[in-house]
Order: structure tokens, then C-alpha cells, then sequence
């Protein structure tokens, strides 16, 4: 099973758009990312980056983690694409998750609301393609709408969401794009529904707590 190929795809399309940018004056310097430095740190359920700027907190019941758990292979998400990833928050119990990857924008990339929506929106057909390949045509799939999202720190943010069923429990699958100056922000979520726990809140909770540190 080859499931989530379809978001690194995704993003590897948008890097290079982004990257390759137009003809023009560069909007910024060349980002420099300093490889040498760590990832980042856990502190009891807090991860603080330090090769990017940012933070995020970990709810009641979950786990935070620079590795990914590798139930996520079992889910479908491919290592090639979760290497990418900073950092991942995972629930033990359900298996739902969420990961977070920073990229340098490109020097002639510009960014606004509608254009990160629109390409959030994107990802729509790759997604269902995926499920159907998968799991066969008559797959039913309930897609959201495209909504900006408020993220502390964040510029520029929005987020697409389905819901589909697969041996009679029900998932939510969503992505964020997002900027802020002069990164790239890629969030994606799974919440795999089961009696007794709030996946669905907790996400949330995640999210509210995710900030990009300002210098």
C-alpha cells in the first residue's frame, strides 16, 4: 500500500514552483539552512526547534517525537516522504497523527492568501485519486472546504480536510499550507476514530499550540 505519496508529490511540485520562481528581482536572500545544527529538543511534551523556529505541544495522551512512529508506515505514508518531517505528535492508542515540515521559500517567491489557498485546494484531486487506486472506486470520500487557518507566527495559512471510511472506522485526513517569511510550512494530520478518545480536539490543541518564534 502506497497511501500519502500523493502529498509529497504535492509538495515536491510546489518546491519547484516556488524555487524556481520568475524572472525578476529576488525578494529575498538565499535561505541558509545550517544542517549542522539539531533538529531540535524535547522537553516533557514540548518540541522546540532549533534549526527552524518553531514550537509546538504535545495534548494529554500523546507522544512527541523526532522519529516517526513506524505504525505510520503500517497507515500508508511512505519514509521517504515522513524523513522530511522536523517532528511528529502521535497518539499511541488510535495511531492518529500529525507531522510539521519546513522549507526555504525560493529567493523570487511570492506568497498571499489566495495563492496559498488555491494550492492547498490542489491537492484535492491527487488525494481522491490515491484513495480510489487504493481502495478501489467506490470509496466514499467527504471533502471540506479550503479555510484559512490562524497559526501564531504565521503570515499566511490554509487547510483542507476529508473524511472517508476503511474497515468501518472513520478518518479524517488533513493538510495545512502555510508561510511565514521565509519558510514554507507543510502540516499533515490523521485522526483515525475511536470510542472514548477526542482525536479530533486534540488536533486542534496541537495546532493552537504550534508557533513560529520570531527573532
Amino acid at each position: 500500500m502506497k497511501r500519502k505519496k500523493f502529498f509529497w508529490l504535492w509538495i515536491s511540485a510546489l518546491l519547484f514552483v516556488f524555487m524556481a520562481g520568475c524572472a525578476g528581482v529576488p525578494v529575498r536572500d538565499a535561505v541558509k539552512i545550517d544542517l549542522s545544527l539539531p533538529v531540535g529538543k524535547i522537553e516533557g511534551d514540548q518540541f522546540n526547534g532549533i534549526r527552524y523556529p518553531f514550537k509546538v505541544t504535545a495534548p494529554p495522551g500523546w507522544k512527541i517525537a523526532m522519529e516517526y512512529p513506524k505504525f505510520m508506515i503500517d497507515l500508508g505514508y511512505e519514509k521517504d516522504g515522513l524523513i522530511e518531517s522536523e517532528v511528529f505528535l502521535f497518539n499511541p492508542s488510535t495511531q492518529s497523527n500529525l507531522q510539521i515540515d519546513f522549507t526555504p521559500a525560493g529567493r523570487y517567491s511570492t506568497f498571499d492568501q489566495k495563492t496559498i489557498e488555491t494550492l492547498t485546494t490542489a491537492a484535492t484531486g491527487g488525494f481522491k485519486e490515491e484513495l480510489q487506486q487504493d481502495y478501489g472506486k467506490d470509496i466514499k470520500v467527504e471533502i471540506g472546504p479550503t479555510e484559512s487557518y490562524p497559526l501564531k507566527g504565521v503570515q499566511f495559512a490554509a487547510k483542507k480536510y476529508a473524511y472517508y471510511s476503511l474497515k468501518g472506522v472513520k478518518r479524517e485526513q488533513g493538510w495545512i499550507y502555510a508561510f511565514s517569511e521565509p519558510y514554507q510550512i507543510f502540516i499533515l494530520y490523521m485522526t483515525l476514530e475511536k470510542e472514548g478518545q477526542n482525536d479530533r480536539q486534540a488536533i486542534k490543541a496541537i495546532l493552537d499550540s504550534f508557533e513560529v518564534k520570531t527573532k
